[in-house]
């Protein structure tokens, strides 16, 4: 092994990743609103989903939670940024690139349902040019600017598809106090509907 190899860390595993795409700015709709709507995706699958938590006393809390088996869904105001949080807690088998492609697919696809329900009187408009990336589990990815370098090159990779090869930004959260975090951004101004074509046809599967 030659010493340029052998001074890049291994990559962790990756496993327990969220996802968090931002609301529009304007967007003023009540956290109470996503009750019923979340207890709706209940009524309407098999099983796929099992409850739903109301956090909504809780300033800039974990907002309302629709509760599954394999990934959580959620309307997440902490950080006192509104957004759709996806969580998922079930592993994905393969590359830590297709795992990470695996969540960042599903946060935009409950991010578009939201947009498409009825139910939401004003509309909701989610942002597709900046998403937190964080890695739920402290003992595989702890927060250091080595697991960072370990896992720059994958998601750098999802980005070049996310963003269509536009330029973007990692900035890495270097707090030991919270989880690996990752803010992934671009100034190219895309919605949600246009990351998710790019990452389909990025073939990031």
């Amino acid at each position: 092994m030659n010493q340029s190899a052998a001074s890049v860390p291994m990559a962790p595993d990756l496993r327990k990743i969220s996802v968090k795409f931002f609301v529009d700015a304007r967007d003023e709709t009540p956290l109470s609103a996503f009750i019923p709507v979340f207890h709706s995706w209940i009524w309407a699958t098999d099983g796929e989903y099992c409850d739903v938590a109301d956090y909504s006393h809780v300033r800039h809390g974990p907002g309302i939670i629709l509760v599954a088996h394999e990934a959580n869904v959620s309307i997440d105001e902490e950080g006192g940024r509104r957004g759709l949080l996806y969580h998922r807690k079930q592993p994905v088998p393969g590359s830590n690139h297709h795992r990470l492609c695996h969540a960042f697919r599903a946060a935009l696809e409950h991010c578009r349902k939201i947009e498409r329900e009825p139910s939401l009187q004003h509309g909701i408009r989610f942002r597709g040019d900046e998403a937190l990336l964080v890695a739920n589990d402290r003992l595989r990815t702890p927060n250091t600017g080595a697991t960072y370098q370990a896992l720059a090159p994958d998601i750098e990779a999802l980005c070049r598809e996310l963003f269509a090869g536009e330029r973007f930004r990692l900035r890495h959260v270097d707090d030991p106090e919270q989880r690996f975090t990752v803010v992934v951004s671009s100034d190219t101004g895309f919605d949600v509907a246009g990351v998710m074509r790019n990452l389909d046809q990025g073939h990031g599967r």
